[in-house]
């Protein structure tokens, strides 16, 4: 089984992509604390994400450097040469990225409104909000 969880900071802004297919992607990294056992204590590991379409969108949107996610996904390789020199990469695709700290400088207020224009969103999306839900 090919799964990871991680939780870490963005170390830069998203990069977004748009390609002739209509999908999108978002690239960041993260930097992820790992703990070492002797004497240089916690080491940071700095880890590349990759998100695709709905997820990059607002990845892209919502995220900026600094910004704490915890990211589940799998660990996808790649390869290639560079002055004769084949190298590996490693990429997370994620399939879920969740947002644990809001963007510095948003208040309380700001994400009040952003809150219930995600309501309106969803109420516009599910057909509107049932009076006689059992819950």
């Amino acid at each position: 089984m090919n799964k990871v969880f991680l939780i870490g900071n963005l170390t830069a802004d998203p990069v977004g992509s748009t390609f002739d297919s209509g999908n999108t992607n978002c690239r960041f990294s993260i930097a992820v604390n790992r703990f070492s056992r002797g004497t240089e204590g916690n080491a940071v590991d700095f880890i590349n994400i990759v998100a695709w379409n709905q997820l990059a969108t607002n990845c892209t949107k919502y995220l900026v450097k600094g910004s704490k996610v915890a990211v589940v996904g799998s660990i996808v390789t790649g390869s290639y040469e560079r002055d004769g020199v084949k190298r590996t990469t490693f990429d997370i695709r994620a399939d879920q990225v969740e947002f644990l700290s809001r963007p510095e400088g948003a208040t309380q207020q700001g994400q009040a409104a952003s809150h219930r224009e995600s309501i309106d969103t969803l109420q516009e999306v599910s057909g509107g909000v049932e009076d006689d839900m059992p819950f």
